[in-house]
């Protein structure tokens, strides 16, 4: 199929550079790109799971988070 395509100037130099390069075809280098941008466009993405890691608080012994009442009660003591 024949059609006319306006590529963005670095666009077009990276396939002119790509083309000396190799010693390729302009129209085979712009195909390949074109093949595997857009094979990458049409896979489904899945979310990677956000992960935490856990870090010491330094807290005193004895202080439980487990009840903010208790902590708020413990620091209004002070």
């Amino acid at each position: 199929m024949r059609s006319t395509l306006t590529l963005e100037p670095d666009v077009a130099l990276k396939a002119r550079k790509i083309t000396g390069k190799r010693g390729a075809v302009f129209k085979d280098v712009v195909n390949r790109a074109l093949r595997i941008g857009l094979e990458e466009m049409e896979r489904e993405k899945k979310p990677q799971a956000f992960r935490t890691e856990p870090r010491p608080l330094g807290l005193r012994p004895g202080i439980s988070l487990d009840n903010i009442a208790d902590v708020l009660d413990q620091l209004d003591e002070k």
